[in-house]
């Protein structure tokens, strides 16, 4: 099995599949860096309030055994 990411939209309280597969969490941890950057270009800290106390969606890292945590 391998490693996935979520994304959660806290204005719209759902979840949503991220695309992309990964063989190891290093990999994984990678791609959830450049998301969390896509998320600071579109929807700016400043708008959105950030992850912290605002509505900016978040980002989790599915493991293979399906259990998952917020990568901050």
């Amino acid at each position: 099995m391998l490693w996935t990411m979520e994304g959660y939209d806290t204005f719209a309280n759902e979840s949503y599949p991220l695309a992309g597969e990964w063989d190891t969490e290093p990999e994984v941890l990678v791609a959830a860096q450049e998301r969390m950057q896509e998320l600071e270009k579109s929807q700016p800290t400043e708008s959105s309030g950030g992850q912290a106390d605002g509505i900016q969606d978040q980002v989790y890292i599915v493991r293979p055994d399906g259990s998952k945590y917020r990568f901050m």
